[in-house]
């Protein structure tokens, strides 16, 4: 199978399972990283965002909830010959409070996310957004070797401060 098939197969899975599992709690569900821009590797890891509401405190006990979910595609994860290594699943989990709180994971989702369930237009909404103003700061994704980072205000004065 094609890697882009592949990496889609697994995606439609992952988010058939999601919506199933968080059902009405579920606001929104994207892909990011190399998997949501279209050019993953062998190796590539799976990032992915889930944003519902209720979710329990903690980065434990949230991947504890989600890993009925990673059980039942655990089959799409990995091929019977062997030809290529098991997908990795790498979640991150917010609530929509935590989602319109901002993190440093939406600056790189501004251009990367591909959006795979968001019915009322939540997480877009959000990214749209940060998007603006980044563009109204003049912000900027450089890149430097493999890694990207941003000047998030080129014309930043000393003393001077902002908000995203």
């Amino acid at each position: 199978m094609p890697l882009l098939e592949r990496y889609e197969e697994i995606l439609a899975k992952l988010c058939a399972e999601v919506v199933a599992h968080y059902g009405a709690r579920l606001v929104s569900v994207a892909v990011f990283g190399s998997v949501g821009r279209g050019t993953p590797r062998h190796d590539s890891d799976v990032d992915f965002l889930v944003v519902a509401r209720d979710l329990p405190r903690g980065r434990t006990a949230r991947v504890l909830e989600f890993l009925p979910v990673e059980a039942r595609i655990e089959p799409w994860l990995s091929t019977d010959d062997g030809s290529v290594g098991p997908v990795m699943l790498s979640p991150v989990f917010k609530t929509p409070a935590e989602v319109e709180a901002g993190s440093p994971l939406f600056l790189d989702m501004v251009d990367d996310a591909r959006i795979l369930h968001d019915p009322h237009g939540f997480l877009r909404r959000n990214l749209d957004g940060l998007r603006r103003r980044l563009q109204a700061l003049g912000a900027r994704r450089i890149r430097l070797g493999n890694a990207w980072y941003w000047e998030l205000k080129p014309d930043l004065k000393p003393g001077e401060v902002f908000t995203l």
